[in-house]
């Protein structure tokens, strides 16, 4: 470790910079410990076998549907509904193995994470690794979250980021209108325009050769079970439909931080950064099923391998944690959070116009 060291701090040389809530961390720290202590950090092995047993069981029910029914429009449609569940719950469960929180070792974790990433959904496993570490490690902070890379190019995200684009007189789209724009571009183009070319362009230019063999067992498996029903065009048509189904359900709740705080890194301590980021939705067991339990996105972020099943017995622990030190700790209904996406995108627009015109 030497050729690392930079040198030594003196005596009157705080070890702790001023940007950072050194009180916060370490009583964090504690808190991590009684966390261990409790047991939170251990995981409930048949709740995930469960959860991969619906999955795989409504991956079925869409090809019976279709083969029992026939092609008609209502199989058709009730066959695409199933498979988008399909698609989005193992999202949710591809991201439990992606976080080593199913399995004490790394390489049962690594194993099951290719294989419903990469078998059930078509995607690569160090493309999801590369973007969403980055986003753990600064949440919400530009140039750095990849979740926010839509800022400045499709939408001004964030009080502070809108008004400094519009400083700029940087116009890359009508901003003030992007709450009513991000139905139309933001879902459609993620996924099944960007998200289908990308992942294919990342796994060659990387040359992860593991992973395309993954993702190609999903395409095989998936057009020889569904083309000889459907056709080649059926299929498809289909695939598109499953695709923007999916992306809906995927960015209402993946992007529930876009009203949370928006900034450059501005270099505060761990703890801080991860709760100024994020808010929960309400506990029940539809929140919990509908977003793979990141309705607790609080308690993930500050125990990202804590096995979801567990957030809710800490939740308690972070409440206390975030009054003691007059940190707001935001939980919601489902609703109201989709609701504050939109607002917030109002809110941001209307800043930036205002900057882009008076300032």
């Amino acid at each position: 470790m030497n050729s690392l060291l930079i040198g030594e701090l003196s005596p009157e040389q705080p070890s702790f910079e001023p940007t950072k809530n050194k009180e916060l961390t370490d009583e964090f720290r504690e808190l991590r410990a009684t966390v261990e202590q409790m047991g939170l950090m251990k995981t409930n092995h048949i709740f995930f076998l469960l959860y991969l047993l619906h999955i795989l069981l409504l991956d079925v029910a869409a090809w019976l549907t279709l083969w029992v029914f026939g092609t008609s429009l209502v199989p058709f449609l009730l066959s695409a509904v199933l498979l988008s569940v399909v698609q989005a719950q193992a999202g949710w469960l591809q991201h439990d193995f992606g976080h080593l929180s199913v399995f004490s070792t790394s390489t049962w974790n690594h194993l099951l994470h290719h294989f419903v990433i990469g078998h059930l959904k078509g995607a690569p496993a160090s493309w999801w690794n590369h973007m969403h570490f980055q986003h753990h490690a600064k949440p919400n902070c530009f140039r750095k979250d990849p979740d926010i890379n839509m800022h400045p190019f499709f939408f001004a995200l964030g009080k502070i980021l809108s008004v400094e684009l519009g400083k700029q007189k940087k116009k890359y789209m009508p901003y003030n209108h992007q709450h009513k724009y991000f139905f139309l571009i933001g879902p459609p183009a993620l996924l099944p325009l960007y998200f289908q070319w990308y992942i294919f362009y990342f796994v060659f230019q990387r040359k992860k050769w593991v992973d395309l063999a993954w993702m190609v067992t999903f395409y095989v498996r998936i057009f020889l079970t569904y083309v000889p029903l459907l056709g080649l065009k059926g299929f498809l048509g289909l695939f598109l439909i499953v695709r923007v189904l999916e992306i809906y359900w995927f960015v209402w709740v993946d992007h529930m931080n876009i009203p949370m705080h928006i900034d450059h890194d501005q270099n505060k301590d761990w703890v801080s950064t991860q709760l100024q980021a994020t808010c929960n939705v309400h506990k029940s067991f539809f929140n919990d099923w509908f977003s793979g339990h990141l309705n607790f996105q609080i308690e993930h972020h500050l125990f990202p391998t804590m096995p979801r099943h567990n957030y809710h017995k800490v939740a308690p622990l972070v409440q206390s944690l975030c009054a003691k030190h007059g940190i707001e700790y935001q939980s919601k209904p489902l609703l109201s959070a989709f609701a504050d996406i939109v607002h917030s995108l109002k809110e941001s627009g209307q800043l930036w116009l205002d900057a882009y015109l008076h300032q």
